[in-house]
């Protein structure tokens, strides 16, 4: 490994570091809390997930304060995991620290090592190559490159990773026009499927279609499309929010009004937006 001499500043986060690691360990120690005591890899699963989507969401929100408060609880489930493995004599948090790390120097041999990579397409393209190398050494050189998208992920998290790999290697369309062009036909094959009353199952796979090619849409435009969606999802809520405060003063509720009733609020909640009011 190469002999990195540490600054110190990260000196410094290394010791914090080495203190919540022992904190951690503390807790989970005979005499320390029961409920955290308890814990496995399955009960803190969902708690990681969770985690890493909150992290996503302060992201997207801009806010810096609230990016540190949950990057320190996805480090605290980073840590927690590792105590457990630790206990269970399966790994340590050293040999996880250890084997990214080494991921990390053989994933970059234009930095430690004397490979030449002068654009990010040239780095991308290096690391496929070297996860092949790799796929090899485990005896597993007959694999799909694919195989390193987890099957588990969200579905629009896994067309985005999948498709992002393949372009790699110049499986892609040349540029967002061509995907746009493969949208309207996978519209016009839905609208096919809907209007002929086709067996549910076929038009289920035709709105599968039409959702993959809008994720390369986004990714081709260079969108992250769970962002973009989440931010649909925000905008949604707020509109039909601004929806229900005005059918309340009113004395009823969205199931008491009319469609368009409900048009003409969303509307208003539209041009309040577009005029930067409060909505």
């Amino acid at each position: 490994m190469p002999d990195i001499k540490p600054s110190p500043a990260s000196a410094e986060a290394g010791g914090l570091f080495a203190r919540f690691v022992d904190l951690i360990a503390r807790l989970r120690a005979p005499g320390g809390c029961p409920w955290d005591r308890e814990q496995t890899h399955e009960t803190v699963k969902p708690m990681t997930i969770e985690e890493a989507y909150e992290v996503a969401h302060a992201i997207d929100e801009n806010d810096d304060d609230e990016l540190m408060g949950e990057l320190g609880d996805l480090l605290l489930q980073v840590v927690f995991h590792a105590n457990i493995a630790e206990e269970r004599e399966a790994f340590t948090l050293r040999q996880i620290i250890q084997r990214v790390s080494e991921k990390m120097i053989r994933r970059h041999p234009h930095v430690f090592a004397d490979d030449d990579a002068a654009t990010s397409g040239e780095v991308l393209r290096s690391w496929e190559t070297i996860k092949a190398e790799e796929r090899k050494e485990k005896g597993k050189d007959d694999a799909s490159m694919l195989e390193s998208v987890h099957k588990g992920l969200p579905a629009v998290m896994e067309a985005f990773q999948m498709t992002t790999k393949v372009s790699r290697v110049g499986f892609d369309w040349p540029d967002a026009d061509g995907a746009l062009v493969k949208l309207d036909e996978e519209v016009l094959e839905l609208r096919e499927a809907v209007g002929g009353k086709t067996d549910p199952r076929a038009i289920a796979e035709e709105v599968g279609d039409l959702l993959f090619v809008a994720v390369n849409v986004a990714r081709l435009t260079g969108v992250d499309p769970e962002s973009a969606l989440k931010a649909a999802n925000r905008k949604f809520r707020r509109r039909f929010r601004h929806i229900e405060d005005r059918l309340r003063a009113e004395g009823k509720g969205p199931a008491d009004s009319t469609l368009e009733e409900m048009d003409h609020l969303w509307d208003e909640a539209k041009a309040l937006e577009r005029r930067g009011d409060d909505s």
